[in-house]
């Protein structure tokens, strides 16, 4: 089983996590074979998303490892009826008879019943279905046995360990997205972010087209009240959790950044992307109102983003707050805190 060193985290230090996934030896695995591994990715992250108590905000899926910035949401899994856990546990792994055929009918519904009053049996299974070992494990093992039957062969696909980053705060959590999202561009692979293929920021730009309201994006450059005015129920259908959590206007759905919309996120791609590949970047007006409101400057912006693409990522956490990271450090019992001298850092 696939396991994170940061799930022995307390799930009160953070709810969000970087997680990176490589293929064995680096290999470019994702791009070989005769099934199209990368869309099958992403059709499995779709489905997994409405079975965990694991939201999907972000992912980008190259050809040797997999980026992805999850939500963990334990009080949707403390909600779910006893009823509810067994028909989700029963997507993952349907029940079989002896001869390997998928239960059906009568003992299907037999099998339902005796899980659910079966209470240990029904908590071991909620805990799962709320857990990012459990999420990852079964975004990743169907692809190695799918792999393993079409090339006749045994062994493993992904390296048994996956890397996973506790974000701590809202600046974080804001250029973690964006630097999956951009990963694409970084290596060279895409010239724009919503040209990048199998990437969480593509997807929620083609989910606007599909539904004709892609001048709505361009309404943060008439300012941020217009913006978020026309902002409404633009990323409410959509499968991925919505950059503007827009709870207290008109949604139930919880998103990343309160008053913060998908235009201001498209736009700060935009310019972290020109960043990436000519070095340089102006700030314009409505560029700059968003920095400001994000509480930031250009300067750390860029700074922050070099961090990130600067090599190995490192560390457990990451956060923009020396502060934040030393309250965690305490929490924790941690008594060194790495890289604590450098802005946006992680431990």
């Amino acid at each position: 089983m696939t396991i994170a060193r940061s799930q022995l985290v307390d799930i009160s230090v953070s709810r969000w996590y970087h997680c990176i996934s490589r293929c064995v030896r680096r290999a470019r695995l994702l791009v070989e074979g005769g099934t199209d591994r990368k869309k099958w990715i992403e059709a499995r992250l779709k489905k997994l998303n409405t079975i965990f108590a694991v939201s999907v905000g972000g992912f980008a899926v190259m050809d040797n490892h997999l980026h992805l910035l999850l939500r963990l949401d334990p009080d949707e899994a403390k909600s779910w009826t006893d009823d509810e856990v067994v028909d989700r546990w029963f997507q993952l792994y349907p029940p079989r008879a002896t001869n390997r055929k998928s239960l059906t009918g009568k003992q299907l519904t037999e099998l339902k019943s005796e899980r659910a009053v079966d209470s240990k049996w029904v908590a071991v299974a909620r805990e799962r279905l709320s857990s990012l070992s459990w999420f990852m494990k079964n975004l990743k093992e169907p692809l190695s046995r799918l792999v393993n039957r079409e090339e006749k062969c045994t062994g493993a696909f992904f390296e048994g360990r996956f890397k996973s980053i506790a974000v701590l705060d809202e600046e974080s959590l804001l250029s973690v997205c964006a630097y999956i999202d951009l990963n694409p561009v970084a290596a060279g692979i895409a010239k724009a972010p919503e040209a990048s293929e199998h990437t969480s920021v593509k997807v929620r730009v083609d989910h606007v087209k599909h539904m004709g309201r892609v001048s709505d994006l361009q309404a943060v450059r008439e300012g941020s009240i217009v913006a978020s005015r026309r902002a409404r129920r633009l990323e409410e259908r959509l499968w991925l959790v919505p950059i503007e959590d827009r709870r207290r206007i008109d949604s139930k759905r919880e998103g990343m950044l309160p008053t913060f919309t998908l235009g201001h996120y498209l736009l700060l791609l935009e310019h972290t992307g020109r960043l990436m590949r000519d070095k340089k970047a102006s700030i314009n007006k409505e560029l700059a109102d968003i920095m400001q409101r994000l509480g930031t400057t250009a300067e750390s912006w860029e700074s922050r983003i070099k961090r990130l693409c600067g090599g190995r990522l490192l560390g457990r956490f990451i956060s923009g707050s020396r502060d934040r990271l030393r309250l965690v450090a305490e929490q924790l019992g941690i008594s060194r805190v790495a890289n604590l001298k450098a802005s946006g850092s992680s431990t």
